[in-house]
């Protein structure tokens, strides 16, 4: 079943209206990462990516995440856009946080921006924010996308939206 989309409130941006296949688009969004008291990445020169259904992904320099908090985790996947993607876990004082990050160290040319950078999911951390809202993280285990109030979905990655 197709989905109805939420109405679009002042200010928001549709999900329903990014475009397929994805892009990639570099925004000046405050975005920040704490875990345990500590601050994991702060930046205003993140990239995020827009696909039709998904809130965005925001993909934040490494040189806006902390010192020593990335390690290099097992296994890799194959974006048919972004290319070939590489995970980290991060470390947090005694705190592992398996999987959490991925990046693309030779991205596809269209995607060329997200190379030096890192994503994360929102869920395993304390706190995520944009612009300083904290985020709700997309639903579903596979999905990386951070909701604010910016964006109206509904958001790919709840119960049904398999097809979408």
């Amino acid at each position: 079943m197709w989905p109805k989309p939420d109405p679009v409130l002042p200010g928001q941006e549709s999900v329903w209206a990014f475009p397929r296949p994805a892009i990639a688009q570099a925004t000046t969004a405050h975005v920040v990462i704490e875990h345990l008291g500590i601050v994991v990445a702060d930046s205003r020169a993140t990239v995020r990516t827009l696909e039709t259904s998904h809130p965005p992904s925001y993909y934040i320099p490494r040189a806006d995440i902390r010192d020593g908090v990335l390690r290099r985790a097992p296994g890799a996947s194959f974006c048919e856009w972004k290319g070939n993607a590489a995970y980290w876990d991060v470390v947090v004082e005694d705190d592992v946080l398996p999987r959490v990050g991925w990046s693309y160290a030779n991205p596809t040319p269209g995607f060329a921006m997200l190379r030096d950078h890192v994503a994360f999911y929102a869920a395993p951390f304390d706190r995520c924010s944009v612009d300083g809202e904290t985020v709700t993280p997309q639903p579903g285990d596979f999905y990386g996308g951070w909701i604010t109030s910016a964006f109206a979905g509904p958001f790919k990655g709840i119960p049904g939206s398999r097809l979408w």
